[in-house]
């Protein structure tokens, strides 16, 4: 199993507490993918209008999260 589908499992978990560490390991795991991909788009010229229409968020919301050189 990858540890993606570990984590969907566990997630699904009765016991809460199981599920919700498995929620939040998940969400750092897509944070971790999300930046993986964006920083991929922008090495081959992607705007950042595409990027978050890619995502279906504002390109706002993707700019102030992913870019590097404002920070």
């Amino acid at each position: 199993m990858t540890e993606a589908t570990t984590l969907a499992a566990a997630a699904g978990s009765p016991d809460p507490a199981e599920g919700l560490r498995a929620v939040r390991a998940l969400r750092r795991l897509l944070e971790r993918l999300e930046s993986i991909q964006v920083a991929n788009a922008r090495a081959q010229g992607w705007s950042w209008q595409a990027i978050a229409d890619s995502l279906e968020v504002s390109r706002q919301a993707v700019h102030q999260k992913h870019n590097r050189t404002g920070r």
